[in-house]
């Protein structure tokens, strides 16, 4: 089988089969070469400390990028109070978040069966909580990857929303990339009529021109506080529950 559809079937039925609480919808896969010219443009859009992916391995020749999209009824959650994130949501970010780590290992030694090289960055929490700084972001190197559009709320929108979490890998193997949209996915940017995130930011941390991080990232040590039964779920969400959440296009 072609390694592209292995990996993009491995993925797709590791989601669909998780034994997990949440409930998703089915993942979308995309890959970018890893010499595009747009990972060395991240360096100077988001930061000299952004990793390319031979900095990540020197053998890297593709970067696969996944979005785990989450099922309505958690959407719907967290959109039934604008202050309060819904134990629903702050559960899937948890849960997603180790599904994600679990399926890049078990990935990782497949590729590794096939004698293909491949290393992957934690999920989330791989950032400088100094200066919220991080060397690899997975929704950019998504972009690349053909996943979708960034939105006016800066998640990544894709063909299915940007209610869910994202993963990538770095591999030695050479597959085709994905083409990226041609079309804007956010509807603010497509069409100027829609400032939900903008609207729905519990805290105004997000503005047209700007997002606070420093005032966003407080938001979330203090949700993080309010499930002190859970995992670190530093969370919020409230951004990423409006049109574009599951059906933008």
């Amino acid at each position: 089988m072609y390694i592209g559809n292995k990996i993009s079937l491995f993925i797709k039925n590791s989601v669909m089969q998780a034994q997990t609480i949440t409930r998703y919808r089915e993942p979308l896969v995309g890959f970018a070469d890893a010499y595009d010219h747009l990972f060395t443009q991240i360096k100077q859009v988001v930061g000299p400390y952004h990793m390319h992916p031979r900095e990540i391995l020197p053998s890297a020749k593709t970067v696969v990028a996944f979005f785990i999209p989450f099922a309505e009824d958690v959407v719907k959650s967290n959109r039934r109070d604008k202050e309060v994130v819904a134990r629903e949501w702050a559960v899937a970010y948890i849960e997603t978040n180790r599904l994600i780590s679990q399926i890049c290992e078990q990935l990782i030694q497949l590729l590794q069966d096939e004698g293909i090289e491949a290393l992957a960055e934690k999920p989330t929490h791989n950032f400088n909580e100094r200066d919220l700084t991080a060397g690899w972001s997975h929704k950019s190197v998504a972009y690349v990857a053909g996943l979708g559009t960034f939105g006016l709320n800066r998640m990544l929108i894709t063909t299915s929303g940007c209610a869910g979490r994202f993963g990538s890998l770095v591999i030695s193997a050479e597959i085709p990339p994905t083409p990226r949209p041609t079309r804007e996915l956010c509807r603010y940017y497509r069409e100027g009529k829609c400032l939900y995130c903008v609207n729905n930011c519990p805290i105004e941390a997000l503005q047209v021109q700007y997002l606070d991080k420093q005032k966003c990232y407080k938001r979330l040590l203090e949700v993080d506080n309010q499930f002190s039964d859970l995992d670190l779920c530093d969370v919020c969400g409230k951004c990423a529950v409006g049109p574009c959440a599951m059906n933008p296009v």
